[in-house]
């Protein structure tokens, strides 16, 4: 709850430089998923497990985080 209370005191750019860094960790783990899968040839395995469109959600996750990230970087660098 303490990270909670810390992470609404930030400004609003450190707010969105933190959740696109979170986007783009979760794009790095999107991408190495998708990797494993491509390179996974057992299809009846792979139908047992599931489908998760992992390249869907690296692209989205890595759009979203870059624009976050973009928005917030005249204020970081800045350091207002």
């Amino acid at each position: 709850m303490e990270f909670l209370a810390r992470f609404a005191l930030l400004s609003d750019a450190a707010q969105l430089a933190l959740t696109g860094g979170l986007f783009w960790a979760f794009a790095a783990f999107a991408g190495v998923m998708e990797r494993r899968r491509m390179k996974r040839r057992d299809v009846s395995r792979l139908e047992q497990v599931g489908w998760v469109p992992w390249l869907g959600l690296f692209m989205s996750a890595a759009i979203i985080g870059g624009g976050m990230l973009a928005m917030s970087l005249p204020v970081v660098i800045g350091g207002m």
